[in-house]
């Protein structure tokens, strides 16, 4: 659009630029490219969908590529912000105070070259990294290291390339009252692995269960580049620099217990619950109870301090899908009850409890509800045993052990079930602990601030799916066959768990009971 416009003219521009940052930035907005000077600004479709969501949320984050010009859109923002309104605060953070100031000196340059009768506030005050406009809106830069802006009341603060600022949790803890009065926040950055304060808002972002609107950005979403600019970009890159700073992939640290390629796969199969249940609606539900098939419940127990949660998982064994989940801080009696009330709608499935720690509590309550087949395990040998054995046992405890000896096993397990693509996981929360369940000091375990008993309730499930529920079911075939033998039956099963080798879709329990009836009415010649 030509400048040379009448007063009128001028007037109306200034109100729609004032109403639209959009059409402002690309009317008349002037960046500097590396290679043609200042040029007009011409945003692409991601570019404007940024700044719409910039005016339509309080709190963005920006997962992004490197090198599509976020920065850049954000400067352009800020000038619409400062410009078009009054007494607007701003500050631009960063580990390195050349960072903030590099995005202050950008917004500078876009003011300084707008056309002068569309520059209706001047620069009153201008610094090396902050100036104040004479509708008293203002921006600064400042680094982490510094105490800026924890004072203020902001109406816009940036946290540019947040994943590589230390400690940001803790300094989000001191800025975050200064935006309380209605301030704004943009973070954005490209991964920097997992467990930091941008790594948790991402994923925070995605379950819904913080304030952010996440935005991602992989290197594709720009319309120039194809796959020839990225071989060519990718020649000289590591695999953990592609993914992160191209795909905005988080788990490439080499530190997850789970490998890259297999996160993609399970990030994959992710879906929304069709329900939403419980007291706190904390139980999600892919799949109602099926009469027709049967249901493995593994249920880990917070340990009492506030910090951590209670989970179980409910498994369909002949598909090996996690068709409800719970996570939440019920108390002992309420949790008890929960465990009891569902199982039971769940077919009485088997329920496997850990009975560390308090997991006690909630194991004698289920006895007390005589909840009708509790998993119980030889103590000490952590080997699995039927309720009705156990009953006459001594050295019978309820419960599922974990144990120094146990936790590696169990873990290794559940790795070998997800590497195999044997079990499906469609809760978001889940896969988002393994983006934090990490190797620390030769261990299986989460990242410090972060939890994992959904994690550890699926790999005792994946444990006793594949052991303890595969050699009750080889015991019963063998007692069969003998009891077969003498009855001269011609009946054959094969009870195997699906992923090994000759397994036949048949209803396993349907058989096993079925072998322990025949075992029960010969036991008399085995003996």
């Amino acid at each position: 659009m030509s400048f040379q416009l009448d007063k009128k003219q001028r007037v109306k521009e200034i109100i729609k630029c004032g109403k639209d940052p959009s059409y402002f930035l690309n009317t008349y907005a002037r960046i500097s490219h590396p290679m043609h000077g200042q040029i007009l600004f011409d945003t692409y479709q991601f570019q404007d969908d940024l700044l719409k969501d910039f005016n339509d949320y309080r709190f963005n984050v920006i997962l992004k590529a490197r090198q599509l010009g976020i920065s850049t859109i954000t400067a352009g923002y800020i000038v619409w912000m400062m410009l078009f309104h009054r007494d607007k605060a701003i500050l631009v953070m960063a580990t390195k105070f050349a960072t903030a100031g590099n995005l202050v000196k950008k917004v500078k340059s876009i003011m300084r070259n707008l056309p002068d009768w569309l520059r209706i506030a001047t620069i009153d005050v201008d610094n090396r990294n902050s100036f104040e406009l004479s509708n008293g809106s203002s921006i600064k830069a400042a680094s982490t290291s510094g105490d800026a802006g924890r004072s203020e009341a902001l109406s816009l603060l940036v946290l540019d390339e947040a994943a590589h600022i230390e400690n940001l949790g803790e300094l989000w803890t001191g800025l975050y009252p200064t935006l309380s009065t209605g301030g704004r926040c943009i973070a954005l950055s490209t991964p920097n692995g997992v467990g930091n304060w941008f790594h948790k808002t991402c994923a925070d972002a995605e379950d819904g269960s913080n304030n952010f609107h996440i935005t991602t950005l992989p290197w594709d979403v720009h319309p120039d580049r194809d796959d020839l600019w990225y071989k060519k970009e990718t020649k000289n890159m590591s695999k953990r620099q592609i993914a992160q700073e191209l795909q905005c992939n988080f788990n490439t640290s080499g530190e997850t217990v789970i490998d890259p390629e297999c996160m993609e796969w399970l990030l994959s199969v992710v879906k929304e619950p069709k329900y939403r249940t419980g007291f706190d609606r904390n139980f999600w539900i892919w799949e109602e109870f099926d009469p027709t098939c049967n249901y493995l419940m593994v249920a880990d127990v917070a340990r009492g301090d506030g910090a951590d949660n209670s989970a179980f998982h409910i498994i369909k064994l002949e598909t090996l899908e996690v068709v409800g989940e719970y996570q939440g801080k019920p108390t002992i009696d309420m949790y008890a009850g929960m465990l009891n009330q569902i199982g039971r709608e769940y077919g009485g499935c088997m329920l496997v409890v850990e009975n560390n720690n308090i997991g006690y509590s909630v194991l004698d309550k289920l006895i007390d509800y005589q909840y009708p087949n509790l998993y119980h395990s030889i103590k000490s040998t952590h080997e699995y045993i039927e309720q009705h054995q156990a009953e006459v046992l001594n050295s019978a405890v309820p419960g599922f052990t974990t144990s120094m000896k146990t936790r590696p096993l169990i873990v290794a397990k559940l790795e070998e079930f997800i590497r195999n693509k044997l079990i499906k996981v469609y809760s978001s929360r889940t896969v988002n602990e393994m983006k934090t369940f990490i190797w620390r000091n030769g261990k299986p375990q989460a990242m410090k601030s972060y939890h994992d008993d959904l994690i550890m309730a699926l790999a005792i499930a994946c444990w006793i799916r594949d052991t303890a529920l595969q050699a009750n079911a080889r015991d019963l075939n063998y007692q069969k066959a003998f009891a077969d033998a003498v009855v001269i039956s011609t009946t054959t099963m094969n009870t195997q768990i699906k992923g090994q080798f000759g397994y036949k879709k048949d209803n396993v329990f349907d058989k096993m009971n079925e072998a322990r009836k025949m075992y029960d009415e010969f036991k008399w010649i085995i003996k």
